[in-house]
């Protein structure tokens, strides 16, 4: 026996005792399950960004990572990795210490380093979703210095998989990943593409199918942001407690919601704040060409 081969063997005696758990490194696959040849294939990219801070208005990104992979339209079963991409970028400025503790980014590998933006847009040309974890953060960097991001609709692997409910403690990639008996070097682009691509194809305990058919069904399915305009502020902390968030910009209390549980936010917001009187409030239609992005989606006054 050679050695890789009794390190494994030994791993697997360790796995049968109950005391312990074993990771193993992270091989990426480039090949998954094989296509019946019956159902529609879709083409979707994971894509990952590092970049010099949190605020896409001002910081920049210095590392995009793309994974462009076959899966069946209903299924999310992945079939192949169609193509792949990674590239660091020079910022204008450096690159704070604080960022590169992070994902190990320095100013010195991004040196004349720069995103070949024609490469991005023929791996998207084909691609009917763009996948994130966290898409509330990658699409607003990616869309302003790649405004093609924009035209495409996006899904996250944070918020659109259901991830307490399957039983884990935390949404982070690094922890879903151990959960699925693996580790990997996290915070570099490409690398955490091809880990949440392993991610999404483990089958759920409790939900049907891979999460990425979560992803997929959230993509196909609109969302509402309800705006409860001219909100009594006695129910401040009532607003809050149900879920609502202030908005600093609209000065207004707001909630996002399912097309399932629309009717029913409406009435506990009416008992709520508006008892008594009539009252308009707005609500805003939010597709995947608009969620998790800074553009509005389609706003209508309600009277409740």
């Amino acid at each position: 026996m050679n050695k890789p081969d009794a390190i494994e063997q030994l791993a697997r005696e360790l796995e049968l005792h109950p005391d312990y758990k074993v990771l193993r490194r992270l091989q990426p696959r480039r090949s998954f399950a094989g296509w019946d040849g019956e159902e529609d294939v879709l083409q979707v990219v994971v894509v990952d960004t590092e970049t010099t801070g949190l605020n896409a208005d001002k910081d920049e990104i210095i590392e995009i990572g793309l994974v462009v992979v076959a899966v069946g339209a209903t299924s999310g079963q992945a079939f192949e990795v169609l193509d792949s991409y990674g590239a660091l970028e020079e910022p204008s400025g450096p690159i704070p210490p604080e960022t590169t503790l992070v994902h190990g980014i320095t100013d010195e590998m991004v040196v004349g380093q720069r995103i070949d933006d024609l490469r991005v847009q023929a791996m998207l040309k084909n691609v009917g979703l763009v996948v994130a974890h966290n898409a509330g953060f990658d699409r607003r960097f990616l869309e302003r210095r790649l405004p093609v991001f924009a035209e495409l609709p996006w899904a996250c692997s944070v918020k659109d998989v259901a991830w307490c409910e399957e039983g884990f403690g935390s949404q982070k990639l690094d922890y879903l990943l151990m959960q699925c008996g693996f580790f990997h070097e996290a915070h570099r682009a490409e690398a955490d593409c091809l880990a949440l691509l392993e991610v999404l194809q483990r089958p759920l305990a409790k939900a049907s199918g891979v999460a990425m058919t979560q992803l997929l069904r959230a993509a196909n399915q609109k969302r509402y942001r309800i705006w409860a305009v001219n909100s009594p502020f006695e129910v401040k902390d009532d607003l809050k407690a149900m879920g609502y968030r202030w908005d600093a910009v609209m000065r207004c209390w707001k909630l996002e919601t399912s097309e399932d549980a629309l009717e029913e936010e409406l009435l506990r917001l009416k008992l709520l704040a508006y008892p008594k009187r009539p009252a308009k409030i707005s609500v805003e239609v939010l597709d995947a060409r608009v969620r998790f992005s800074d553009r509005p989606g389609i706003r209508e006054e309600r009277v409740l």
